[in-house]
């Protein structure tokens, strides 16, 4: 039997996040920069511990408006303290839990940018590993974070999205454009099996690009993400992919 994580970004203040645990196996908490508070983060964690999830930073820019998805030019030290700064306050607050942190995923249009980027990547991967060298970085398959954490020593999953579509380059389909999320359950499977089972991806125009799938994301935030994720766990175990629990 073929096993694969799937993440969630969770903590964000949206209702659906104790309906998601049970088909997850990893959980990326908003760490107080676009969401989350250290309530939230900590009801959080202890939930995520509670279903044996592994546990993972969710930093984005400090930006609660636009939900952390709005690029902003910051410079190498700002983003530098950005990540270190609530990638700290999580792992304090998980340890205090009686947890452990695993894995950082950068957030929103930081993510993206740090995707394409090598420099924001690098400054990214840096700090990640100046607050501890063992954490995991999740990071979009194929791509500069990828590279940048491997060059920093760091362990690296990488990801690809159940419910969006790609375009030509591999990177995601920006949220502007009208094809960009997969509102259709049964199409978002059928991507999730197309990347686990043939590392493959179609992309918005139809062509095929090569992808490694290490751990595949569902949004927390998105409308029916629960229903979404206990049908893509029920998909998979019919097609003998189970989920890759600690």
């Amino acid at each position: 039997m073929l096993y694969i994580d799937i993440n969630c970004d969770l903590g964000e203040g949206f209702p659906d996040d104790q309906l998601l645990m049970p088909y997850i196996s990893s959980a990326n908490i908003a760490c107080g920069g676009h969401a989350g508070d250290p309530d939230i983060m900590r009801s959080t964690i202890e939930s995520s511990m509670h279903h044996g999830l592994r546990i993972g930073a969710h930093p984005g820019y400090n930006d609660r408006i636009n939900f952390g998805r709005k690029e902003q030019a910051l410079g190498a030290d700002e983003l530098y303290d950005l990540i270190t700064t609530q990638v700290q306050r999580i792992k304090k607050i998980t340890e205090e839990s009686g947890g452990l942190l695993e894995h950082v995923k950068p957030h929103g249009a930081l993510y993206n940018l740090s995707a394409r980027s090598p420099d924001v990547a690098a400054t990214i991967a840096q700090a990640i590993r100046d607050v501890d060298s063992g954490l995991c970085l999740y990071g979009l398959s194929g791509s500069f974070s990828i590279t940048a954490a491997r060059e920093a020593g760091l362990e690296t999953r990488q990801e690809v999205f159940a419910d969006r579509r790609y375009d030509d380059n591999g990177q995601l389909l920006s949220r502007l454009h009208p094809e960009a999320m997969i509102s259709k359950t049964e199409v978002a499977c059928g991507q999730v099996l197309q990347m686990v089972r043939d590392n493959s991806v179609t992309t918005v125009s139809g062509k095929i690009l090569p992808v490694a799938a290490e751990t595949i994301c569902i949004h927390g935030d998105a409308a029916g993400a629960a229903a979404l994720a206990a049908q893509l766990f029920h998909f998979l175990t019919a097609h003998a992919i189970g989920l890759q629990k600690k």
